[in-house]
């Protein structure tokens, strides 16, 4: 159902190279980690940023797509809880950062934009982080109260966290004026064709996802993530089976590239074989979705 979705409103032929930029630049900003207490850290998810730039069903695709790339080449996020995190972050999430913006913003509306993008980035957030802990505890994971409070207020600070940069992102595309962005101010007459604009955002988009991966991961915490600190407290790595430890010899595992030359540059050229990665499947994804519906 996604994909038809996905062919109906989200996958013209011109808008497909977006597709690929735009889940290369969620990749790379999620490896820029930032602290938020107590030896934990946070990332942008970027399913509210993806359901307003594309859409709500080529958001979840796209986002599919950066989680099994992360899983299978990176071991980021594992593969034994893709479908768990696939449906957290790419179905659940997007739907929670989505339909309150679109409830709240109905189209040509702009008086609250702001807050309801900020509102949506921050329930995506949590709606994941609680469905994770949810599904921990389903599972037979036992969770201290503290740990679960501590869990939870951290995972409140990335949502905060979301919502700001969210709403910065949104704000830079939407001076862009790619009269691309469902429901932007740029839907107003520009001083530019959509053409040009569409060049300009993937141009803009491309390099600053580079620099994010070049640049960004020196200034990157090294502190584990809610979910990982939270998962080495209780132990839960250790009861992995051999075959996902056997799995750990990708490549890229772990973001470290087989180059020579120091930590950061090796995780660099990973980040950015993730990027390229991510593009390709991205944009062949979408242009079989395309061809299908032309056909």
């Amino acid at each position: 159902m996604v994909a038809r979705r996905a062919q109906r409103d989200a996958t013209d032929h011109r808008r497909i190279p977006l597709l690929g930029v735009m889940g290369a630049f969620v990749f790379a900003a999620q490896m820029i980690n930032f602290p938020v207490g107590l030896g934990t850290s946070g990332h942008l998810v970027g399913g509210t940023l993806l359901a307003i730039v594309l859409g709500p069903s080529a958001a979840v695709m796209v986002m599919t797509a950066v989680l099994a790339v992360q899983a299978f080449v990176f071991q980021d996020g594992g593969i034994m809880v893709l479908g768990a995190n696939v449906f957290n972050m790419a179905l659940a999430g997007v739907a929670a950062g989505y339909l309150p913006y679109r409830l709240w913003v109905p189209a040509g509306e702009t008086r609250w934009r702001r807050a309801a993008i900020f509102t949506a980035g921050l329930l995506s957030v949590l709606v994941s982080a609680c469905l994770a802990l949810t599904e921990l505890l389903i599972s037979g994971v036992r969770m201290p109260r503290r740990i679960l409070a501590v869990s939870l207020a951290l995972f409140a600070v990335s949502a905060i966290l979301e919502g700001v940069i969210t709403v910065a992102a949104i704000g830079a595309i939407e001076r862009l004026r790619p009269l691309i962005v469902p429901g932007a101010l740029a839907h107003a007459a520009g001083v530019i064709g959509p053409r040009a604009a569409r060049s300009r955002l993937l141009g803009i988009a491309s390099v600053t996802a580079v620099l994010l991966v070049v640049i960004g991961i020196l200034a990157a915490s090294v502190a584990p993530d809610g979910i990982e600190q939270l998962a080495m407290q209780l132990g839960i790595a250790a009861h992995s089976p051999s075959w996902v430890t056997a799995w750990t010899h990708t490549p890229l595992a772990g973001y470290d590239a087989a180059v020579p030359g120091p930590a950061w540059l090796r995780k660099a050229a990973a980040g950015l074989s993730g990027m390229l990665l991510i593009y390709a499947l991205c944009l062949a994804t979408g242009r079989l979705l395309s061809r299908d519906r032309r056909a």
